[in-house]
């Protein structure tokens, strides 16, 4: 769910929404060398070097920490760009939280998010690792523990551009807040989907299509559209249906990220990653 409270006098919307994470990503590895050079090997079109979330994470924590380390960095990168779904954010949290660790910096959660914050706003719920009710921009976290279904992802081929959908004057703005936790069922709204399907045929197709087997859901501004199945079996075989005109993938939700499993794996194991 997404809803849209307000806009702010800084042109940042007051919102609540819920995190939830998938068992699908990209996956990052890192090298630690001594000259304080930070490095991204993996080029991505259209994205420079120093602009690139990852890179940006990297330099502001070697900033911040005053670590004389440098990084390099390679990505194997499956998640889809432009999609809503959370890939750069979570790129640019794995890179702190893996960063904290080979640099032996010992920065606590607190500091890490804050630090994440000032790259978007949901940087912090990646770097905190645990489904969460937000509210704010998205940075104010309650950690909750939803169902963890199995979801159909489908990746409508069109870019959606955030700021757009939030600037259009046909965006509701003033849903009531949600004050009872956790949150109540049939809260499953998100405001930004009648602007969205208006204006990306693309994603009200996949919509339509999807909505004809499960609730089809927006992953906040999209452009990805979701629905949760309670085995994989069944995703699976709508998938099997639906992929054959539309790019999509099945995964797990599950409320502790994958990253988060990993780190507590290595740290159980006394494993220097």
């Amino acid at each position: 769910m997404l809803h849209i409270l307000g806009r702010r006098e800084d042109g940042y919307h007051e919102l609540q929404t819920l995190f939830q994470f998938l068992d699908y990503g990209d996956e990052l590895t890192f090298a630690v060398r001594d000259d304080g050079v930070i490095k991204l090997h993996t080029e991505f079109a259209g994205v420079p070097h120093d602009s690139n979330l990852i890179v940006k994470a990297a330099k502001n924590l070697q900033q911040q920490s005053g670590c004389p380390l440098g990084i390099d960095i390679w990505i194997d990168k499956v998640l889809p760009m432009g999609g809503g779904i959370g890939g750069g954010s979570s790129n640019a949290a794995t890179t702190l939280l893996g960063l904290n660790h080979l640099w032996q910096l010992g920065w606590d959660q607190d500091r890490l998010a804050a630090l994440g914050l000032t790259l978007g706003a949901d940087v912090p719920v990646f770097v905190r690792g645990h489904a969460a009710f937000a509210e704010g921009v998205g940075e104010k976290l309650t950690p909750v523990d939803p169902e963890e279904p199995w979801y159909l992802v489908l990746v409508p081929q069109v870019s959606v551009s955030t700021a757009e959908i939030f600037s259009d004057p046909l965006l509701t703005r003033n849903s009531s807040p949600i004050k009872v936790r956790p949150v109540p069922k049939g809260n499953s709204r998100n405001d930004c989907l009648p602007v969205v399907a208006r204006r990306y045929p693309e994603v009200r197709n996949a919509l339509n299509l999807l909505g004809k087997f499960t609730e089809a859901k927006l992953t906040g501004t999209g452009s990805c559209v979701f629905g949760g199945f309670p085995s994989k079996a069944e995703a699976d075989k709508v998938s099997a249906l639906l992929t054959e005109t539309l790019t999509g993938f099945v995964a797990k939700g599950s409320n502790v990220s994958m990253l988060h499993r990993k780190l507590q794996s290595l740290l159980y194991k006394g494993i220097e990653c």
